[in-house]
């Protein structure tokens, strides 16, 4: 465990990885309020399915752009004005609950504009993080990373139902307007190594996306990790949106069984994060494999669950297979993308992801509210077990280049032949900073 923690010995990580903390309880505390007032308006998984598809969609379709920009722009400044956009946007959504007339649809439109800002900023975020820390403590820092976000995941849904309890979902909102500012504090104070300047003419943009998809595209690693994460987040991930509904409409429980819920998946996330770096040195790819096969597994044991408890146990297990599924696949792509292109290689990973999840949580929301929510998770487990036994058998290759590299990705050696101003075909991924 103290393997993990070894990258907050780097000042600027830790200045970051802590302001990011305290953003994301407050996110999450706005995104349990949220969840729980309109599915408590509808009683429909359905809305379940919204909520998400209005935070994430965004991430799905501007990711790549903001990759590019992540690629081009000062990151640090970037991240600053994407996060002061945030802020202006969870205001608006306290200010529209606090009104007590406002329509699910208008609660739904800010956060849609939220998650907008949002997917133009956090590939920034992760294109700073191997600059942030040495190469050696890059899988660590991911794993923290993951494991901060699943740290607000617990706190915040208590915090959210204190807050829920003694005012109002207004409240909550605003109080995540007011965490933003943690972030922009502690990027005033960052200082990043220097970075070869982009200068893009008319139309360059687009044709920088592309490129960053071929090189995708041609590094086995980011490939496979890229296909693995789609297949994932369209079968398996849905869980996560539909809590609310396993809450409310299978265990017949209400804001109490929601935040039980949300807080055990994020116990199990964080517990796994923390030891993901020292088991990795030691199982390798194994590790994310054994992960990808753990996960639908642990989420048919969370759909056959009796009670409350024992669906809160078996989420936490859950919980801890998923961030090894994310974090292991992040890592890869973090690792092999080569360091001029990583921002958007990045974008199109959390693309894949941003899409497919909202797509796969409406998809199974719509379902559950024909057949029920506990059906629908059972099946998606057994489904999803099938597609990772049978990528073994007949496609282990996917499996096989999760690995690492015998030799750094290059642009040169991938073959991307592209021309793209500033980009020196002989850079390597990532730096050793």
């Amino acid at each position: 465990m103290l393997t993990s923690l070894r990258p907050l010995r780097s000042k600027n990580f830790a200045l970051v990885w802590s302001s990011a903390l305290v953003s994301n309880v407050g996110s999450w505390m706005q995104t349990v309020a949220l969840g729980y007032v309109v599915t408590h308006r509808s009683h429909d998984p359905l809305w379940a399915g919204a909520v998400a598809a209005a935070a994430f969609i965004p991430i799905g379709v501007l990711s790549p752009l903001g990759g590019a920009l992540a690629d081009r722009l000062d990151r640090r400044r970037w991240l600053i004005i994407t996060t002061l956009a945030e802020t202006v946007f969870a205001a608006l959504l306290a200010v529209l609950s606090g009104t007590g007339h406002a329509p699910s649809w208008a609660l739904l439109a800010m956060a849609f504009l939220g998650g907008v800002a949002a997917a133009v900023g956090f590939p920034t975020y992760q294109a700073m993080i191997p600059d942030l820390v040495p190469a050696d403590d890059l899988l660590g820092a991911v794993s923290l990373s993951s494991a901060q976000f699943n740290l607000g995941r617990v706190i915040g849904p208590a915090l959210a139902g204190i807050v829920l309890v003694a005012g109002s979902a207004a409240w909550v909102f605003a109080v995540n307007a007011v965490s933003f500012g943690a972030v922009v504090a502690a990027l005033a104070v960052v200082r990043l190594p220097a970075r070869e300047p982009v200068i893009d003419r008319g139309g360059r943009t687009l044709r920088r996306i592309a490129e960053g998809a071929r090189v995708a595209a041609a590094e086995p690693g980011c490939r496979s990790a890229i296909i693995l994460i789609g297949i994932v987040a369209l079968i398996g991930s849905p869980f996560i949106a539909l809590v609310p509904a396993m809450a409310i409409n299978g265990l017949g429980r209400g804001a109490g069984g929601y935040t039980a819920l949300v807080a055990a998946h994020g116990i199990g996330a964080v517990g796994a994060a923390l030891v993901l770096a020292p088991m990795a040195r030691v199982l390798g790819r194994r590790l994310v494999v054994g992960a990808l096969v753990a996960f639908p597994l642990a989420l048919v044991c969370y759909g056959v669950a009796p009670s409350l408890w024992s669906a809160a146990l078996a989420i936490l297990v859950v919980g801890s297979c998923y961030i090894g599924v994310l974090t292991g696949l992040n890592t890869v792509v973090q690792r092999r993308a080569p360091t001029e292109f990583r921002g958007r290689v990045l974008g199109l990973y959390m693309m894949v992801l941003g899409v497919i999840y909202p797509v796969g949580a409406l998809v199974e929301g719509a379902i559950a509210h024909v057949v029920g929510i506990r059906a629908v998770t059972v099946v998606s487990g057994v489904v999803l077990f099938a597609i990772m036994v049978a990528i073994g058998l007949w496609r282990g290759h996917l499996f096989a280049d999760l690995g690492d590299p015998a030799l750094p990705a290059t642009v040169e050696t991938l073959g991307s032949g592209a021309d793209d101003g500033p980009t020196r075909l002989d850079q390597t991924a990532p730096p050793s900073r």
